[in-house]
């Protein structure tokens, strides 16, 4: 069937035609309402974008539920109960989870929208087990013998270099290197264990 005869077609018999699987009346009964339901969507979203998606959606969930089109009330007043449903579903979306232009200028957007910076800080849980592993690996430096435990902590403490923690222990920087290695490969042990 034409467009033209399709359209010439009352709405009784579109609706016999679509409830016996012909899509083309399935089709124009949507075509017929359309625009006077996306005027009413666009009343709702305030976004023209907004309620086109409504309308198809609408269409869609129209055509999948036709069967349950009881002639109750006329075809235009289910259409748009549905698409206004629709319509308040994606203003409900929209609410949950707010959407940033990305063809907004960086200017308009900084105007229009309040930009949140994510927290970098470690979370409770994450904060625990650093806290965790600190007080482990110090109570492994608190079980070093002497000498290794000196060169450890002096490390830790002033960050000093291995000349400087040498001169300080008043031993040389080979020692003092080959202690820092000793000591780490202890506290490897002593904290993955």
């Amino acid at each position: 069937m034409s467009a033209d005869e399709a359209s010439d077609l009352s709405e009784d018999v579109l609706i016999s035609a679509a409830q016996a699987g012909q899509e083309w009346a399935f089709v124009e009964l949507c075509f017929r309402h359309s625009k006077r339901i996306l005027f009413k969507l666009y009343k709702i979203t305030k976004n023209s974008e907004d309620a086109e998606d409504a309308l198809q959606e609408s269409v869609l969930k129209a055509f999948v539920h036709f069967g349950d089109f009881k002639r109750a009330s006329s075809f235009a007043t289910w259409f748009a109960q549905i698409g206004i449903n629709s319509a308040l579903m994606i203003l409900r979306r929209k609410r949950a989870r707010p959407e940033i232009s990305t063809d907004a200028s960086v200017d308009e957007s900084v105007k229009q929208f309040q930009w949140e910076i994510a927290d970098r800080r470690l979370n409770p849980e994450d904060h625990y087990i650093e806290f965790e592993k600190h007080h482990r690996l110090q109570s492994a430096i608190s079980k070093l013998p002497k000498g290794y435990r000196h060169v450890v902590e002096s490390r830790q403490r002033s960050g000093a270099s291995i000349k400087e923690i040498a001169e300080e222990a008043g031993i040389t920087v080979a020692a003092t290197k080959s202690r820092l290695l000793r000591a780490r490969q202890v506290l490897r042990r002593s904290v993955a264990g």
